[in-house]
């Protein structure tokens, strides 16, 4: 009798041996004899003791993983330094286990060699102007390489792009030479109007001769307004003897009325 009870203690201890515990965010990868079994959790589950059975626990969680800064060389020859931030998930776990030794580190290792490789394709300007292209083009090419260990990746976002400090120079050179483009480009057209206003003016005043001479006199009342000088005015004789002529006809009427 004492000895079915230690058997059954024995056996109740190596049950308790077996049971395993995954996180909701966690699954089991489960081998026996060394053959790949099948995935357990989440949860409580058991496992036959004794190293017949092995658990392996996957993290499912996006995980994140900053791509240190790097130099690298663009398609124009410049040198630059970047870097990136790399989210994935492991979509199945027993290919993270089997297919790969180290998962995370595989992950790391395809996204610096993309990241340096993409970077060579594109010229500085690309990169500068362009990094959501590029972002997608990294996410793509670094999910079908991890593709084949179960991983997903969600998302790959360059932070930084460090450029030399003499073609950040040249940059702002070339940056103020097109601000100085463009102004002179409006300065033209603004004069470009100006001149076809006068051209349409002179035309008007070419139909009506005694309207040049009220032009100038309306010049001359705006000069004498802003400054306190003496200006000498050279009448017309045709605009003399228009006026005289008016002045004349308007004393006649007066008189005859």
């Amino acid at each position: 009798m004492q000895g079915v009870l230690i058997f059954l203690l024995v056996v109740f201890v190596l049950f308790l041996s077996g049971l395993r515990i995954a996180a909701e965010y966690e699954r089991a990868v489960v081998f026996r004899l060394g053959r790949y079994k099948g995935i357990r959790g989440p949860g409580l589950f058991w496992i036959i003791p004794l190293n017949i059975e092995r658990a392996r626990i996957i993290d499912i969680r996006t995980t994140t993983v900053g791509v240190e800064p790097q130099e690298t060389i663009t398609k124009d020859s410049v040198t630059i330094r970047v870097n990136a931030v790399l989210w994935f998930r492991v979509v199945e776990p027993e290919r993270a286990v089997i297919a790969v030794n180290d998962y995370r580190s595989a992950v790391y290792q395809v996204s610096l060699t993309t990241l340096r490789n993409i970077i060579g394709q594109h010229v500085l300007d690309e990169v500068l102007r362009e990094r959501d292209q590029i972002n997608d083009t990294l996410k793509s090419l670094i999910d079908k390489a991890t593709e084949p260990w179960g991983i997903e990746v969600e998302m790959v976002e360059m932070k930084d792009v460090e450029i030399p400090e003499s073609m950040q120079r040249a940059m702002a050179r070339e940056a103020e030479a097109m601000r100085e483009k463009r102004a002179r480009i409006i300065k033209a057209e603004a004069e470009l109007d100006a001149s076809a206003k006068l051209s349409e003016a002179s035309r008007q005043i070419a139909q009506n001769p005694a309207a040049l001479e009220l032009r100038r006199m309306q010049m001359i009342s705006e000069v004498g307004a802003e400054q306190n000088t003496t200006t000498i005015i050279m009448m017309p004789s045709d605009f003399v003897t228009l006026a005289k002529s008016l002045s004349d006809s308007l004393s006649q009427k007066k008189t005859q009325g």
